[in-house]
């Protein structure tokens, strides 16, 4: 089976434009790689069509909403005059299972009409998807204020197939990353393409988009399609005190028009909603999911950034968890600048795995000494930064979509010929098959459309992260991330900019920490040696920390369960979630 793209978090720090992470490679959350001169970036996971390497189902921004009322029972309007869809209260009549906070029994007992999940639909990208028969769609309100449950309350879209077989376990719940990739995707792919029959007759196969994103409401909305190209095509001088004052002025309109943007349809202070969007708030979603599903335990997968709601879910809900795979570790215990510069050597690794498998080609621009590659390849690309090249259509492929499309491809070996003939392409002045792997991670598609992945994933970003807010120190960190992944380094000065997290209008709600669970059942973490986006290391270290089962694939790849094809981990993983059989240790794939 071919690799399918998940969404991975990639970030060049210190800047105001945030990269997605992309659709041919793996689930995760990768942090930033911190150029200088690159406009700042962090980017998400996704997954994508498991019978192609290159093509991504992530959703397109759409124009627009679809009827999203999920047949809940809608109050009379108080909002401001521009809410045209107010969202209402949950539709009594269901039943909770397991533990029920009382002050939250409206949502836990709520009731979920279930219907075809066709107006669910976010664009051409997935509507094929979303037809497939035997699915089922619906939505789960919640509050916006875990502390005001009987304020404001908000939708999130929920995708079910249900088990195929007489012996049903329960339901299984899948984050494949970004943050903000589509929960709803990844489950439809996975029932559409029937990548385990096995887990398909054993589960109710559940996705959901996490709120602000996908087909969840109210989507969160920072960029319109023509504002993201312009951003693409604007380069700044690092060195140039005008050019760094019109990039914190265009960052902090990008953190004003968030705000502005969201909630509108569904009269919902846009502020107020952003500073619900992130993981500690996600995780109460995943219990209020978890109890309307009908399962007093959670069993649960998650890639990349998903194991960090794993993981939190695991510290929160301790005695409700059932079984959880973490694969693709984000490690909380870091300090953002600890994790950036821990991927900075991932993606560094993964370019000189690349060099290495180029040299062995034919055509490989690199040449045949994998020890210059970088030294080539910064020739190669740098003079983008004065002249950007042509790409078939009008556009021109900047530095930064060149480092982008590079990226892109350094989440899986599947994409490296690709990413060979586009290098050998630049080297003859056409930047088109390079722009269209830097398209893919940004979540853009051929008509101009931009999927809604990255304005999600820069909310979530900004309501988890630490944020720098100090210019030297946004240099400095800059400075030790080109000497960490020289392929990135542009050649300018180390950048003083700051990303558009410092100029959030709500504060952050996670800090840093190492993970407890205590009374945690037996969980499974899988991590990869060469995962470029979220080390290995970080896997190892999650493991201990909840006392899990180790599983390491060995490659170069973000993430690997039920993607590569390799029966050693998906075994493994199976076995784990239908039987609850814990792998001999150490199991190494």
């Amino acid at each position: 089976m071919t690799s399918f793209a998940r969404r991975a978090t990639l970030a060049l720090v210190l800047s105001s434009v945030l990269l997605a992470g992309c659709g041919t490679t793996v689930a995760g959350q990768a942090e930033p790689v911190v150029g200088a001169g690159l406009q700042a970036t962090t980017a998400p996971s996704s997954s994508t069509d498991p019978t192609s390497a290159s093509t991504e189902v992530e959703p397109t921004v759409p124009t627009s909403l679809p009827d999203t009322s999920g047949g809940q029972v809608t109050e009379p309007s108080t909002s401001p005059s521009a809410a045209t869809d107010v969202i209402g209260r949950p539709i009594s009549g269901g039943q909770g299972a397991g533990v029920v906070p009382p002050e939250l029994a409206e949502f836990y007992n709520q009731k979920l009409d279930w219907t075809d999940c066709t107006s669910f639909s976010t664009g051409s990208d997935n509507a094929d998807l979303y037809a497939t028969p035997g699915l089922e769609c619906s939505y789960l309100i919640l509050p916006l204020n875990y502390d005001d449950p009987s304020g404001p309350t908000v939708e999130m879209a929920v995708l079910r197939s249900k088990a195929t077989g007489p012996d049903r376990v329960g339901s299984l719940l899948f984050n494949p990353g970004g943050p903000g990739a589509s929960g709803m995707g990844i489950a439809a792919q996975f029932a559409a393409y029937g990548v385990s029959q096995e887990l398909s007759a054993s589960f109710d196969l559940v996705g959901f988009d996490t709120r602000g994103t996908g087909s969840s409401r109210p989507l969160i909305k920072c960029s319109t399609d023509a504002e993201r190209d312009k951003v693409r095509a604007t380069q700044y001088d690092t060195a140039s005190a005008a050019d760094m004052a019109a990039q914190e002025a265009a960052t902090k309109q990008q953190a004003l028009n968030c705000a502005e943007r969201t909630g509108v349809d569904e009269g919902i202070d846009g502020a107020a909603f952003l500073a619900t969007v992130g993981s500690v708030d996600v995780v109460k979603d995943m219990d209020v999911l978890r109890s309307v599903l009908g399962d007093e335990k959670l069993s649960y997968v998650g890639y990349s950034y998903g194991t960090l709601l794993g993981t939190l879910y695991a510290e929160a809900y301790p005695a409700n968890v059932r079984a959880l795979i973490l694969d693709g570790a984000v490690d909380n215990s870091q300090t953002r600048e600890e994790s950036l510069l821990g991927q900075a050597k991932g993606f560094q690794g993964a370019f000189e795995d690349f060099a290495a498998d180029c040299a062995q080609q034919a055509a490989c621009v690199l040449g045949q000494d994998p020890a210059v590659a970088t030294a080539v390849f910064q020739t190669l690309t740098r003079p983008l930064l004065k002249d950007p090249a042509p790409v078939d259509g009008g556009r021109v492929l900047t530095y930064n979509d060149a480092i982008t499309g590079v990226i892109q491809a350094m989440y899986s070996e599947t994409l490296w010929p690709g990413l060979r003939s586009a290098l050998l392409d630049l080297s003859n002045g056409n930047g088109t098959a390079l722009m269209a792997l830097a398209d893919s991670y940004e979540g853009r598609d051929a008509d101009g459309k931009y999927s809604a992945l990255m304005d999600g994933f820069t909310a979530i970003r900004c309501v988890d992260d630490e944020r720098f807010t100090d210019p030297k120190a946004a240099a400095e960190l800059s400075k030790k991330y080109n000497e960490a992944a020289p392929f990135a380094d542009s050649g300018q000065p180390p950048s003083p900019s700051l990303d558009i997290c410092a100029y959030w209008p709500v504060p952050p709600t996670l800090k840093a920490h190492t993970p407890k669970a205590d009374g945690l059942p037996k969980v499974m973490v899988i991590s990869t040696t060469g995962d470029p986006a979220t080390p290995y290391q970080a896997g190892v270290d999650l493991a201990k920390d909840l006392n899990a089962s180790l599983v390491t694939i060995k490659g170069t790849q973000h993430t690997g369960f039920l993607s590569l094809g390799n029966t050693c981990v998906d075994t493994a993983g199976v076995d784990y979630l239908i039987r609850l059989t814990d792998p001999v240790q150490p199991l190494d794939c």
